[in-house]
């Protein structure tokens, strides 16, 4: 399962939606304030959107599929909340429409400490 998921992860770092693409543009490179953000990133069974593992931060971006799966969505989350991440979720057409706010959004949540210890293991390397 473990390498399914690398495997599937890797995949989906070559496709991406256009709204991913343009979030990543301001991702990458640690551009956004000197906060280093892993893409298409395994956690557990999932693979996130986006993490900063340092701030123990998800970000997802939702499609319109995601209308159709708010629960599926919601227990994700709630798995997730409990490894210790905190989970922002957008809309893609917020990402495409409206970036600075979403950036805004997002380093407003840097700002603040986790809610939970962070998830990194202690002598994890980033």
């Amino acid at each position: 399962m473990k390498r399914l998921n690398v495997d599937r992860a890797r995949s989906l770092r070559t496709v991406h939606t256009d709204a991913e693409q343009g979030l990543w543009y301001h991702l990458r490179s640690r551009d956004l304030q000197g906060w280093k953000f892993r893409r298409q990133h395994e956690i557990g069974r999932y693979i996130a959107d986006f993490v900063c593992p340092y701030a123990g931060l998800i970000v997802e971006l939702d499609g319109g599929q995601h209308g159709e799966q708010v629960i599926y969505d919601e227990l994700r989350t709630l798995e997730l909340e409990a490894m210790g991440y905190r989970v922002l979720r957008f809309w893609n057409n917020d990402v495409l429409k409206n970036i600075e706010g979403v950036l805004e959004v997002l380093v407003e949540a840097l700002a603040r400490p986790a809610p939970h210890p962070n998830p990194l293991p202690a002598g994890a390397r980033e």
